[in-house]
Order: C-alpha cells, then structure tokens, then sequence
C-alpha cells in the first residue's frame, strides 16, 4: 500500500517542481512528470494541469450581514443594559 503525503507537503512539491516544469523542455519535462506522478500519486493529465497553473491569491471571504428587525433590536439592547451592572462586578 502506497503511503499518502500531507496536503502541505505535496503544495511544497508542487510550487518546487513547478518552477522546474515551467523552463525544462520537452525531454526534461517527461522526466519531471514521471517522477512527481510516482510521488504524488496524480494522475498524469491531473499533474500536468497542477503544474502548469498559475497560483490564484486567496480570496477573504465576506464577514455575514447582521439583519436584525426592530423589535429583536430593542429586546437585544435591553437585555445588554441589563447585564451591565453584572459585568461591571466580575471584574
């Protein structure tokens, strides 16, 4: 049974090799190919793909609008009022 690799590590391999796949000609990249493939265990069109593509930046996604209505409004604001004083003598 093969043993898998952690995803970090095979991100290392990847951006490592990559820049390698990137500027190898063809005979070179054959042999790049071969060896990643026996590594990683992906599929040879899958590596080929991984390799030649170009790192996208993480997008942040979006904090969740807060839509309260009126009346929970008022019910949350009264209810902070009254566990100030409470908190006030924790601490």
């Amino acid at each position: 049974m093969r043993r898998k690799i952690k995803l970090t590590t095979r991100r290392e391999l990847t951006t490592a090799v990559g820049q390698r796949y990137q500027i190898a000609d063809r005979t070179a990249k054959k042999l790049i190919l071969d060896e990643f493939t026996k590594i990683t265990g992906y599929h040879r069109k899958h590596a080929i793909r991984v390799l030649t593509a170009q790192a996208a930046p993480m997008r942040e996604r979006p904090a969740p609008q807060r839509i309260y209505r009126e009346a929970a409004k008022e019910g949350l604001i009264v209810l902070w009022e009254a566990g100030r004083p409470y908190l006030r003598k924790a601490a």
